[in-house]
Parts: structure tokens; C-alpha cells; sequence
């Protein structure tokens, strides 16, 4: 019996080191720089206070966070990862925080909130910066008391959890010009981690390229293997703004595309301007259009909010928002 226990012990000891081990085995790299990042990530793992990383869109922030949940003592409890942006600001709290049965219409049950479903382990709240002023605040709250009052509650539930935050703003810049709440900012990033862009990270160009290639999500089997060498030549020499996220559309599209196992370097040329001449998605479309809008409008009044509001037909709090949205600034135009 004895040496069944010990048998068991060391079993679930070598599981133990073997999940520690493979904490940062998504995380594909032969660059320096990403290396002494993940040294970073390593260390700063072991520890419970909250991290804010910083990067680029596409460049793998929730891969990240996933990994500081792997190496860290909470990695047998939940990771449950949020893009707030994604979640309508009148559903945010609902969603992070619960609610009750009636607390609003077509709360027909109670419902677990994302906070607690992270109990004991990680939760990460993907492009944060893009968080209401208003719920940052309860947020805020959340975090100082480590407390959630769900909606529709007069009761506050306990809540143990690590925060991971994320964004592709430069949070500490938009806290300094009142686009975000300071205290927040503070509370939010105790450490911070800023994630290189892919075009400073060439040597993980080749590595990735090929690895997407053989690892296809999609359902079809592509003939696609390989690249040949003015194939290759062509993504090593790319910008890539959209990043990694942008490089694995590319391969993937080369590889549905593809009629040989090489990938040939036309054809690579021939995706890439595809992709460059794509018509905007209609939220960016709308964007753009609203930033154009406000820039001719401001500068039709001469920076005078006031007035840009009455022939906005909006108030000027919300106006003020809009501003803050596309980063414009009212003296610019005076």
C-alpha cells in the first residue's frame, strides 16, 4: 500500500512540474526579445498582484495572459478571458458582475457573472481601455474591496481573483488626458508587460509561417506544406501592421488558395495585396466617417465645442466623449 501512495504522489508530482513546464508551450518564438519578455512573464507569474499588458492588436495579448495563468499558483483554478469592447456597455456589468431575477427586462433567472466564475483562478479584460467612464468606476470598487454586487442585488459576494487587463491603447497616455480613470490605471497595471510588434520580431516571421501552415483551423485539408524561398523572402520583408493575427489570415488564405504543396511567391504577392485593397468592415467604415465628421465640424466653429454640439444636434458631455473617442482635442482647431 505503501508504495502504491508513493506511486501516486510522484505521479501527481510529475503532472504538477509537466503543467508548469508547458505554461508559455502556445507561445512559438526564437527572438531574444520575446524571451526576455517571457523570463518577465515567468516572474512576474509567481506573484498575485494585477497586470496590465500592452500591445498592438494581433499580437497575441490573450496568449499572454493565458500563459501568466499557467505559471502562476492559481493555474488549477479558472482563466476566463472578457474583450469588454466586444460587450455592450449597458450588458458590461451584467456580464462581469451577475444579476438577479427581475433586476431588468429579460432577466428571467439569476446569472453568474464572469467574476465569479473566476473564482480562485484568473480573469482577463481584453481592450479595457475601451471601458465607460461610468463602469470603470464600479470596476474600481470591484477591485478595492474585492467585492461584486450583482444587478439587481442589495448583497455584495467575495470574490477571489487575479485581474489581467489589456490594450491596444496606451492606457498611462489616455489616463493623463482624462480618457481614463487614473486610480483605475494605478490599480489595474501594479506591473506591465508590453508585447513587441511582429516587424520587431523578424525572426519569428519564418517560424510562424511555417507553423501555420502545417496547423490549419480550418476543416479542409490543404495541399499547402511549405514556402518556397522568394515566397518566404516576401513575408520577411512585410510591415505586417495587423501583426501575427494579420500573418495567420495570410497563410491561411495562401493555403485555401494554394494548388501546389510550395507555396509559390506570386501567389503570396497576389494575397497580400488582396488583403491591403480589402474594403474597410463597416464599424471601421463608420470610425472613420464619425472622425472626418467631427474634424470638419470642429473646424467649421473653430474649436468651439458649444456650437459644434447645437449643429451636431447632441449635448456637449456627449460631444466630449466623441472627442475623447478619436482622440481630438478642441484647441486644435482654435
Amino acid at each position: 500500500m505503501d508504495k502504491i501512495d508513493k506511486a501516486l504522489r510522484l505521479s501527481a508530482g510529475n503532472s504538477h512540474n509537466k503543467q508548469q513546464e508547458n505554461w508559455r508551450a502556445n507561445i512559438l518564438t526564437r527572438s531574444q526579445l520575446m524571451e526576455n519578455l517571457l523570463s518577465e512573464v515567468k516572474r512576474l507569474a509567481q506573484g498575485d498582484a494585477s497586470l496590465f499588458i500592452h500591445g498592438e492588436s494581433g499580437t497575441g495579448k490573450e496568449l499572454i495572459a493565458q500563459a501568466i495563468h499557467k505559471a502562476s499558483p492559481r493555474h488549477n483554478g479558472p482563466f476566463i478571458a472578457v474583450n469588454c469592447s466586444a460587450i455592450p456597455e449597458d450588458l458590461l456589468e451584467s456580464e462581469l458582475f451577475g444579476h438577479r431575477k427581475g433586476a431588468f427586462s429579460g432577466a428571467f433567472e439569476h446569472r453568474q457573472g464572469l467574476f465569479q466564475a473566476a473564482d480562485s483562478g484568473t480573469l482577463f479584460l481584453d481592450e479595457i481601455g475601451d471601458m465607460s467612464s461610468a463602469f470603470q468606476v464600479k470596476l474600481l470598487r470591484a477591485l478595492q474591496e474585492r467585492q461584486i454586487r450583482p444587478v439587481g442585488s442589495n448583497t455584495s459576494i467575495p470574490v477571489d481573483v487575479r485581474i489581467v487587463s489589456a490594450s491596444h491603447h496606451d492606457l498611462e497616455k489616455k489616463a493623463n488626458d482624462g480618457g481614463f480613470r487614473m486610480d483605475l490605471y494605478y490599480r489595474l497595471s501594479v506591473a506591465k508587460l508590453t508585447l513587441p510588434k511582429l516587424s520587431e520580431r523578424r525572426e519569428d516571421i519564418s517560424l510562424l509561417a511555417n507553423y501555420f501552415i502545417t496547423h490549419s483551423d480550418s476543416t479542409y485539408s490543404y495541399v499547402a506544406k511549405g514556402f518556397s524561398n522568394q515566397a518566404m523572402e516576401i513575408l520577411l520583408s512585410y510591415d505586417w501592421p495587423g501583426n501575427v493575427r494579420q500573418l495567420q489570415n495570410v497563410v491561411e488564405h495562401v493555403s485555401a488558395l494554394a494548388t501546389t504543396p510550395i507555396v509559390p511567391a506570386n501567389l503570396v504577392e497576389r494575397v497580400l495585396q488582396e488583403k491591403n485593397s480589402t474594403m474597410q468592415g463597416l464599424k471601421e467604415a463608420k470610425s472613420q466617417f464619425e472622425k472626418e465628421y467631427l474634424i470638419k465640424l470642429l473646424r467649421s466653429v473653430d474649436g468651439n465645442v458649444s456650437q459644434a454640439a447645437r449643429l451636431a444636434k447632441g449635448n456637449r458631455t456627449e460631444f466630449y466623449k466623441l472627442l475623447d473617442r478619436h482622440q481630438l482635442k478642441p484647441t486644435t482647431f482654435k
